[in-house]
C-alpha cells in the first residue's frame, strides 16, 4: 500500500495522479512550490514503522524522527512561504522535541503496540531492562531514565524557540503554542515524579487554555515565547 501510495505521490510531480487526495494535494503542491522529499520521508517513515519496532541508540531514534516528525514542520513552512534552511533547521528542532514528548508521554500505551522508543543505549545506561518495561516497572532507575530524556527534548525545544521570532500572523502563535504545549507535556511528567507507566500525563483543558491566552499577550507585548 505505502508503494502504490508513493507511486501516486511521484505522479503529483509529473503525471496525472489518481486518488483524489493526490489530486487535491498536486494542486498545493504547485501553488506552494513544495518539492517531493518531506513527502517521501514521510513515506518512509511509515515503512520504518513496520520494520523497526525497536531503537539502538539515541541517533537511530533521531534518525526516525528526521523522517516521521520534521518533514511535517517543513510542509508547513513551505505552504507559508518559507523556504530558506535556517528555519528549517530550527523547525527540525521542534518537531524532534514535539515527538519525544509523545513518545515519553505514552511509554506504556506504545509499549502494549510493541514498540518502545526509549533507547537501548540510555536504558542500558541507567540500568532498566526491557523485562522491567514488560512488567511496567516503576523504580528509581527509570525515574532517572526519564528524567534524562524529557531533559533531552527539553534542550530541542530551546533550541527551536528562535524559530517563532522569524514567523509573521498566525502562524507565529501556531508554533509558539506548539513549542510551549509541548514543554508542558514535560512539565506534567515530571510533576508526577516521571512515572508514565502508572497514568499517562496530560495538560489539563485549563492549562491549555492560560496558555493559549498567555501566549498570544506575550507575542502581542513583544515579549516572545
Amino acid at each position: 500500500a505505502l508503494d502504490a501510495w508513493e507511486q501516486d505521490l511521484l505522479r503529483c510531480y509529473g503525471g496525472t495522479p489518481r486518488h483524489p487526495y493526490m489530486i487535491a494535494l498536486q494542486q498545493t503542491i504547485r501553488e506552494c512550490d513544495i518539492p517531493p522529499e518531506p513527502f517521501l520521508m514521510l513515506v518512509q517513515a511509515n515503512r520504518m514503522d513496520q520494520t523497526t519496532p525497536r531503537h539502538a541508540t539515541y541517533e537511530d531514534l533521531e534518525y526516525y524522527c528526521r523522517h516521521s516528525a520534521n518533514p511535517v514542520g517543513r510542509l508547513v513552512l513551505y505552504v507559508f512561504g518559507y523556504r530558506d534552511a535556517e528555519r528549517q533547521r530550527l523547525s527540525d528542532f521542534t518537531c524532534t522535541a514535539l515527538q519525544l514528548a509523545n513518545f515519553w508521554q505514552d511509554v506504556a500505551r506504545d509499549y502494549t503496540m510493541g514498540r518502545i522508543y526509549i533507547p537501548r543505549e540510555d536504558m542500558a545506561r541507567f540500568g532498566y531492562s526491557e523485562e522491567m518495561l514488560a512488567d511496567m516497572t516503576f523504580n528509581r532507575e527509570f525515574r532517572e531514565l526519564m528524567a534524562f530524556e524529557v531533559e533531552r527534548a527539553r534542550e530541542l525545544f530551546r533550541r527551536g524557540l528562535g524559530l517563532v521570532d522569524t514567523l509573521d500572523g498566525r502562524l507565529k502563535l501556531d508554533v509558539a503554542l506548539f513549542s510551549r504545549g509541548g514543554m508542558k507535556v514535560l512539565d506534567a511528567i515530571e510533576k508526577r515524579g516521571y512515572d508514565v507507566l502508572g497514568m499517562r500525563p496530560t495538560v489539563s483543558k485549563a492549562t491549555k487554555i492560560r496558555l493559549m491566552l498567555t501566549t498570544a499577550l506575550r507575542l502581542r507585548l513583544g515579549l516572545g515565547v
